[in-house]
């Protein structure tokens, strides 16, 4: 058995990494700034939760007490938070070194040091973070999730269309391949590699148009398919395809299959 602790682990995909790490019988310390209560949404019995705040140091060295291996799936969006994302992850390495823990695996974005985004900024800055780190580290990069485009058609249909990017393809994912992944790359024995980096896409390149269709269709959802077109860099990565993993295909949860489910992966 070994002990797993979840950097944010009461997110989309930190959630997923708590639930297959208890279900393969591992020891789980989840860190979290909001830990949810017993019984609440996205608490597991059997879990172990700290409240905790790698942007101060604040509890983070008693989540790691006696973990084997540190999972960040941390995320900050915006302002602040956005702001000091690599700085937290130097805070969760040092005090993860200081706590003896062998190995730190973290989430990231395909191609994000290719993009001008801020969002993927500041991922590409934490992972030169970690690539700095005395700890053994991995990278796992992942193309967008199925819940992102998701999200998108579902806004656009409150106000009567679902916006497709002009000459946009996506490889989605689920955020629960997203998991097994970065448990699996938590768990295998010693590389000699002190840092490695590896991509995961989901199972179809599909272009925006037809993941709006199959939204439509499975979901119910009403709007007009509105081809816009995206200007800047942005829209440049995506048609150039640098949002796109096609030789590094991952799990078998299609867009389709994932929408059919939604209610239970949310």
């Amino acid at each position: 058995m070994v002990r797993v602790c979840i950097a944010g682990g009461t997110g989309q995909v930190g959630r997923a990494v708590v639930r297959q790490a208890l279900d393969r019988g591992h020891a789980v310390a989840v860190l979290s700034r909001n830990p949810p209560l017993p019984g609440a949404r996205g608490y597991y019995d059997g879990a172990a939760y700290f409240r905790a705040d790698v942007t101060t140091g604040e509890g983070v060295a008693e989540a790691l007490a006696g973990a084997d291996v540190v999972i960040d799936c941390l995320e900050a969006r915006t302002g602040k938070a956005l702001r000091n994302y690599a700085a937290g992850g130097a805070v969760l390495l040092g005090e993860a070194a200081a706590a003896g823990v062998a190995r730190a695996v973290q989430l990231s974005i395909a191609n994000c040091d290719q993009s001008t985004l801020a969002y993927y900024r500041s991922k590409a800055d934490k992972e030169r973070v970690y690539a700095r780190s005395p700890l053994e580290t991995r990278t796992v990069r992942t193309t967008q999730f199925h819940s992102l485009l998701a999200g998108i058609f579902a806004a656009g249909s409150r106000v009567g269309l679902v916006p497709v990017i002009k000459g946009a393809r996506f490889q989605t994912i689920a955020p629960a391949d997203v998991a097994s992944a970065l448990l699996e790359a938590a768990l295998q024995p010693p590389s000699g590699d002190a840092h490695a980096s590896q991509t995961i896409g989901g199972p179809e390149v599909l272009d925006m148009g037809s993941l709006a269709s199959t939204w439509k269709r499975i979901t119910g959802g009403r709007g007009l398919v509105t081809n816009l077109p995206l200007p800047g860099s942005t829209g440049r990565f995506l048609r150039e395809g640098k949002n796109l993993a096609p030789g590094q295909r991952y799990g078998d949860t299609t867009f389709e299959a994932w929408l059919a489910n939604r209610q239970e992966n949310l």
